[in-house]
């Protein structure tokens, strides 16, 4: 029996009563209703397992787009209106007040009184054949325009950072719930059984506000969660074998350890000891293979200088090139966090400055890595998701009543922002929604996160609402069982 197998046996055996009489489709209440009520609602009775038990075998429920996901979520939330939002009408109504009627409701951080508009920071043009706008800070990226689809009315309803990435990556504000790379992996499982199927690469400096949360598995088996690995020094901590213990050692310790985890499950049943069981072995072979697939040294010169990539750092262009020697290698969903780009304004803070240098890291990488999965064939079959929990507001940032501070900023706005997506079954150099004539609120075509959620899994093969788990009484599903969620049609090729 494979570890997929053990874990539903083992969900089954905790069953009590009451379950077991309500979801019967064996022994006795087969037998029943088979009798009375035919092999059809024997097979309606028993579909729920069949369901879950297919999505642990990674059988989809319709034919794929996307293999695999390249997540590039910017920690801290960029400003969409000195990016990829043209709003002329702000421009015209740079350095005037914020007309009341938008201020009435709304929540902001740090914003206080009557803030100024501001128009964003940099010119605006039409870049590539399809004539997506864009500002000027990010040349490369320009390059590949026509790669990428726009959805420019994306909205949230958290605006401080940890919740707002909680709710976009594991489909609930608060603590607790799988992620998508978890929910993803828990239904496909993995192509490459040498590697996490699931992997998470930082930079920045500092890891995002949700913590390792926002990669972990919630209440879904812990084998499922996703392992953080590094650019720098080894993939994972302690993952070299230490000074004269061998492979032939460390093989031998983990038979025997297996062994007593083994006889450990054949008396308690718990699915957490086959999730130790796994891990052990994981860390064995990534030993082995995990070495070898995050040496980006072994990279051919001119693929390094495409990403502007450095072995022995630790960088955004250095986990965009492992993402792509990831994806090569079958790993399920990879998922890049880089913190740094929350400009409030300040010293060191600035949108002028901070958030031009930040746009500078990540261009070149970005363009490097559309381009290299498009000529190796793999941009075909891979989902790239560029984006952040919420957008920057139209007003600038007028903390603590400074409205004369010359280091400008913006403060969070959940209501209306940008993210885009390239790559497996979706349209090329297309946009889709927009936000009001300021940039504040999406009202041209709003997605949700959930909506957003809802899509990823449809163009890998699975519906939201049929990849469930079964928790504290209910089904649950990524986006969650209260809140309805859409594929966004529109945007599919």
């Amino acid at each position: 029996m494979n570890l997929q197998n053990q874990l539903l046996h083992d969900k089954l055996l905790h069953q009590t009563r009451r379950q077991f009489i309500t979801k019967c489709s064996t022994g006795l209440g087969a037998a029943f209703m088979s009798s009375v009520l035919g092999k059809t609602a024997l097979a309606s009775a028993s579909s729920h397992e069949d369901q879950m038990s297919e999505a642990m075998q990674g059988v989809t429920h319709f034919a794929p787009k996307a293999k695999r996901v390249i997540f590039l979520h910017m920690a801290g939330a960029p400003s969409n209106l000195d990016l990829f939002d043209y709003k002329p009408e702000l421009t015209k109504l740079d350095g005037k007040p914020t007309p009341r009627e938008i201020l009435e409701g709304a929540n902001f951080p740090f914003l206080q009184g009557i803030p100024d508009l501001m128009g964003s920071r940099f010119p605006f043009h039409k870049a590539g054949e399809s004539g997506q706008w864009m500002t000027n800070v990010m040349p490369h990226f320009e390059k590949v325009v026509d790669e990428v689809c726009f959805i420019r009315s994306m909205h949230s309803n958290q605006f401080n950072h940890a919740p707002a990435q909680l709710l976009l990556h594991t489909g609930n504000a608060n603590l607790g719930n799988p992620s998508i790379g978890s929910w993803v992996t828990y239904g496909l499982g993995t192509e490459n059984e040498n590697l996490p199927g699931f992997i998470a690469l930082l930079s920045g400096g500092k890891g995002p506000s949700a913590g390792k949360s926002a990669w972990g598995s919630g209440f879904i088996p812990s084998v499922y969660q996703g392992v953080q690995c590094r650019s720098k020094g080894d993939p994972v901590l302690f993952l070299s074998n230490p000074n004269k213990v061998s492979t032939d050692m460390r093989r031998s310790t983990i038979d025997a350890i297996t062994k007593i985890n083994e006889q450990a499950h054949q008396q308690h049943h718990d699915p957490e000891t086959l999730t130790r069981i796994s891990q052990y072995e994981m860390a064995f072979k990534m030993q082995i293979h995990a070495n070898a697939a995050f040496d980006i040294k072994t990279e051919p010169e001119h693929i390094k200088e495409l990403y502007g990539a450095e072995p022995g750092k630790e960088s955004f262009a250095n986990n965009c090139l492992l993402a792509r020697r990831l994806a090569e290698r079958g790993v399920r969903y990879i998922q890049l966090f880089d913190w740094g780009w929350d400009t409030h304004g300040g010293k060191n803070n600035d949108i002028d400055k901070k958030f031009v240098n930040k746009c500078k890291e990540i261009d070149k990488p970005i363009y490097a890595l559309l381009t290299d999965l498009k000529q190796r064939g793999l941009l075909e079959d891979t989902l790239v998701v560029w984006g952040s929990e919420f957008g920057r507001t139209p007003m600038k940032e007028n903390r603590s009543g400074n409205i004369a501070q010359k280091e400008v900023g913006r403060d969070h706005n959940p209501a209306g922002y940008t993210i885009w997506l390239a790559g497996a079954g979706v349209k090329r150099g297309h946009s889709y929604g927009a936000t009001d004539p300021i940039g504040y609120r999406a009202t041209e075509n709003p997605v949700s996160t959930q909506d957003l959620q809802s899509t990823i899994l449809h163009l890998m093969g699975m519906k939201h609402n049929k990849l469930t788990f079964p928790f504290q009484g209910l089904d649950q599903t990524l986006p969650g069982v209260t809140i309805p969620a859409h594929v966004i049609k529109d945007i599919l090729a």
